[in-house]
């Protein structure tokens, strides 16, 4: 792996792609927030998304710059003089996804390979990859296009020499509140008096949209090039979350849709002997031998190895979260 330099806000240069999605929003407000930045450019193709959130967030040092990941040209542009990064542009929705699967192929296969070659080719210093547990033994394409994009990053160290950019992926569960989670969809159906629930098994990894701004800040800094970072985050029954929403609806059971799982994983079994367990997260090393990390200490602390098929799964996770915090969340 890649020596590690400390990585500091203050003065540097960020590109954010798909930076008018929540990540993308919530990510730059806190960086504006908490750093003083060269320049902070927000990448995305929706010129009236970016009107919008331009209303929302002002700052001089702030650049709204349209363009595709899957123009490579245009990408080149954007990361002139740009020293990280966060790669968060992706298409998400899993039923669009089926049904327009070379449309989600461009943007988040062949996309993560455009930002690796022009990252590369820009000098960047580092790029930090988001990613998702549906890329995780993935039964649909949105999941296959992660797992491949997931794969393209973690290799990328190959391609960029012990002295050139690294890259590191952020693998996480649902984002409770973004656009287009179930959460804005149940509260949208409460004046129904019904909320259609797949299968009353489910369950979900779920963490806040801050929550996840905060990790990805922590991983810029932990990064060395090759890993895959997992926080350890609470699960939830999506029946729960539904009777919370509404405690008064009726609950109708419709079946699981095309492509869903009962339950999603994070570090699967066939991993376990890459990942190393540290107090508040897992991370999953290349599993190329010349790239073993020497050093496996993070922020003071050395990981410890996870038992073997040791698999992290949102129905057999230890951490919940119970009927009175989702209440507070919704709230």
């Amino acid at each position: 792996m890649h020596g590690n330099q400390p990585f500091d806000f203050n003065g540097a240069s960020l590109l954010v792609t798909g930076g008018t999605g929540s990540f993308g929003r919530a990510f730059i407000k806190m960086v504006l927030e908490h750093y003083k930045p060269k320049r902070l450019i927000v990448f995305s193709r929706d010129e009236l998304k970016q009107f919008e959130m331009e209303q929302d967030i002002s700052h001089p040092c702030l650049r709204y710059f349209i363009g595709d990941v899957r123009d490579e040209q245009r990408l080149m542009r954007a990361l002139d003089g740009v020293d990280t990064v966060v790669h968060a542009a992706a298409l998400k929705q899993v039923p669009a996804a089926e049904y327009n699967p070379i449309e989600c192929i461009r943007t988040n296969v062949l996309g993560a390979e455009n930002v690796i070659n022009a990252s590369i080719t820009a000098g960047v210093k580092r790029v930090i990859a988001l990613s998702t547990d549906k890329a995780v033994n993935p039964m649909n394409l949105y999941g296959a296009t992660k797992l491949c994009s997931d794969k393209l990053f973690v290799a990328a160290n190959n391609l960029s020499g012990s002295n050139g950019t690294i890259f590191s992926v952020v693998r996480y569960g649902n984002v409770i509140g973004s656009r287009g989670s179930v959460i804005p969809f149940f509260k949208n159906l409460v004046s129904t008096g019904k909320l259609p629930i797949t299968d009353s098994r489910m369950t979900r990894f779920w963490l806040t949209v801050e929550e996840g701004v905060s990790f990805v800040d922590i991983c810029l800094n932990l990064m060395r090039g090759g890993e895959i970072f997992i926080p350890k985050i609470p699960s939830m029954k999506i029946v729960d979350l539904a009777k919370a929403i509404g405690p008064d609806c009726e609950l109708e059971t419709i079946g699981i849709r095309p492509g869903e799982k009962l339950h999603e994983i994070m570090v699967p079994g066939d991993e376990a002997l890459n990942t190393l367990e540290y107090d508040k997260y897992y991370i999953i090393h290349p599993a190329f031998q010349t790239w073993a990390a020497e050093n496996t200490t993070y922020e003071g602390s050395e990981g410890r190895p996870v038992a073997e098929n040791f698999e992290y799964a949102s129905n057999s996770n230890t951490d919940w979260i119970d009927a009175e915090k989702l209440c507070k969340i919704i709230d």
